[in-house]
C-alpha cells in the first residue's frame, strides 16, 4: 500500500558497540531515524520495532477508517439481505471519512407503519438525537408511524438511519437514498407530531394501517416487472383477457405522470393526492374512475406510487370497499428504477423537494434511458407544455411567477419568455409578481423579491 515503509536497513560502520545508526529505508537521508545502542543491539531493534509498530499502526488505522466507511455504506444498501435503494457508487480508493461522509450530500426517504404509544415523546427522542446534525428536511411521526423525507451530508444522513434501526420498532424499515444535487434539498427541519403522516380528506387516523392484511400485497420489483412485461409485450389477441383482469393504477397526482409513468398507466384525474377518490364511485368523479365497474373479486388491481406510503394508505380504503386483489409496488417507483432501471418506464421521477424531478441513472446510473427519449417523441399525451402543449425538452415542473397563483407546470422556454415566467396572460399583470428565474431554479420566499420589486417600481 503506498505510504507504507519497506524493512528497516541497519548500517554499521564498524564494530565498536557505541553507536549504531538504522536508517528506515525509503526515507530522506537528512532526517535519518538514529538510536545509539548500549550493551545489545537487541534493545536497539526493540526500540526501533517499537517506532515502526507506531508506524504500521498509524497506516492500519487509516485502512480500517477506508474499510468502516465502505462497510456502512454497504451496510446502508443491505440489511438482512434486503436492498434499500442507495444510488451512491463506492470507490475503495476515494472512500474515506473526511472526503466522502462529509462531501457527499444525500436525500434519505422512508416510511414505518407502526404502534407509538407516546407520539410526542418518540419526537422528543429524535430532536434529541439529531441535535447538532446537518438534517433538513419533513420528519412527522404519530401514533401509527413515522414518514420521512431528509437531505444532509451522509455521514449524518446514515447516523439516523442506524440510529433509528437500533430500536426494535424500526429494525426492518426500507430506506430510498438517492443523491442530493447542490447541498440541501429541503430548506429547513421539520420534525413534529402530525395527526396524518399522508394528508388525505376526512384523515388518515380511522385506518387499519397497522393490520398489514388490510393494506395491498407487496411485489417486489423483479415481479412488478414481470407482471407489467406479461401484459405490455404479448400479442393484442393473447393480452385481451389479461388486461381486463388485471388494471395498472397510479396513486399519485397528474402532474408527476406528466414527466414519468409505467406503460399501461392512465394519467391520474388528480390535482392533489387528498382529493383521490379511486373506487369510491362518487357520482361527480365518476366519468374519471378508472374502478368503475372493476369486477372486485376477480381484477387484480396494481397500485404504485413514488415511495409506496400513499398506496398502502389507499389500498385500505379499496380494502373497505370490497376489493380483494390488491398489489402494491413494495418500495416504489424509486425503489424500482434502483434495482430494475428504467424497463417499463417512460420519462423521469417527480420528487417533494428541490430537485423536482430525477432521471432513472440518478438511482441507477448503468440504466440505458434511450428507449424512453424514443417513446417520450411517440407520446402526444406526455411531456407537454401546459400553454403551447408542444412537447418540453426538459421534464422538470417550474412554479407560476404570479405568487398568488403559484401553479407547478410544464412549461417550454418560449413560453416562459414571453410569459415572463407565468402560467397564463392574466398571470403577468398580477401585482405580486416575481422575477423570471434562469433555468428551473426553485422560488424563495415572498420578501427575497419584494423589497428588489418595490425599489424598482420607485425609479421607473
Amino acid at each position: 500500500m503506498r505510504g507504507c515503509f519497506p524493512a528497516p536497513a541497519v548500517i554499521s560502520g564498524a564494530a565498536s558497540s557505541t553507536m549504531t545508526q538504522i536508517v528506515l529505508g525509503g526515507r530522506r537521508k537528512k532526517d535519518p531515524f538514529e538510536l545509539p545502542v548500549c550493551s545489545s543491539t537487541s534493545t536497539c531493534f526493540a526500540l526501533l520495532i517499537h517506532k515502526e509498530h507506531n508506524q504500521q499502526s498509524q497506516i492500519q488505522r487509516q485502512r480500517q477508517r477506508r474499510r468502516e466507511c465502505v462497510w456502512l455504506l454497504e451496510r446502508s444498501k443491505w440489511k438482512g439481505g434486503r436492498s434499500v435503494g442507495v444510488a451512491l457508487q463506492v470507490q475503495q480508493q476515494q472512500c474515506t471519512y473526511e472526503s466522502r461522509e462529509d462531501k457527499e450530500w444525500v436525500v434519505v426517504n422512508f416510511y414505518h407503519f407502526v404502534f407509538i404509544k407516546d407520539a410526542e415523546a418518540e419526537v422528543a427522542k429524535h430532536l434529541s438525537f439529531l441535535e447538532g446534525r446537518d438534517i433538513r428536511g419533513r420528519i412527522y411521526v404519530n401514533q401509527q408511524g413515522i414518514n420521512a423525507q431528509y437531505s444532509g451530508p451522509l455521514r449524518d444522513a446514515l447516523a439516523y438511519v442506524e440510529w433509528l434501526r437500533g430500536d426494535e420498532r424500526f429494525s426492518d424499515i426500507l430506506v430510498q437514498i438517492s443523491a442530493a444535487l447542490n447541498g440541501h434539498a429541503f430548506p429547513k427541519l421539520k420534525l413534529r407530531y402530525k395527526p396524518s403522516l399522508v394528508q388525505l380528506e376526512g384523515g388518515i387516523s380511522h385506518l387499519p394501517l397497522l393490520d398489514p392484511s388490510m393494506r395491498a400485497t407487496p411485489l417486489t420489483p423483479s415481479e412488478w416487472r414481470k407482471r407489467l412485461e406479461a401484459v405490455n409485450t404479448t400479442s393484442e389477441a393473447s393480452n385481451k383477457d389479461l388486461k381486463t383482469n388485471q388494471i395498472l393504477l397510479d396513486v399519485r397526482n397528474g402532474y408527476e405522470w406528466d414527466i414519468g409513468h409505467f406503460n399501461g398507466a392512465r394519467r391520474p384525474d388528480v390535482d392533489c393526492f387528498r382529493s383521490t377518490s379511486f373506487g369510491l364511485f362518487q357520482p361527480e368523479v365518476i366519468a374519471a374512475d378508472p374502478l368503475e365497474n372493476v369486477d372486485k373479486e376477480k381484477t387484480d388491481i396494481l397500485m404504485y406510487c413514488t415511495g409506496g406510503i400513499r398506496c398502502d394508505v389507499y389500498s385500505t380504503i379499496l380494502r373497505q370497499q370490497g376489493f380483494q386483489n390488491l398489489y402494491t409496488l413494495r418500495g416504489g417507483v424509486s425503489h424500482y428504477l434502483e434495482n430494475e432501471g428504467p424497463v417499463q418506464w417512460v420519462g423521469n421521477l417527480f420528487v417533494f423537494d428541490s430537485r423536482l424531478s430525477l432521471p432513472p441513472p440518478a438511482y441507477k446510473p448503468e440504466a440505458i434511458t434511450k428507449p424512453n427519449r424514443h417513446e417520450v417523441s411517440e407520446n402526444n399525451t406526455f411531456a407537454q407544455c401546459y400553454i403551447c402543449s408542444l412537447q418540453v425538452c426538459e421534464l422538470r415542473h417550474r412554479n407560476c411567477a404570479n405568487l398568488d397563483c403559484n401553479l407547478l407546470y410544464l412549461c417550454c422556454m418560449n413560453c416562459v419568455k414571453d410569459l415572463r415566467g407565468c402560467c397564463c396572460l392574466e398571470c403577468t399583470g398580477a401585482p405580486r409578481l416575481r422575477p423570471v428565474l434562469p433555468g428551473f431554479q426553485r422560488y424563495k420566499k415572498w420578501h427575497t423579491y419584494r423589497d428588489t420589486i418595490s425599489q424598482s417600481k420607485l425609479t421607473t
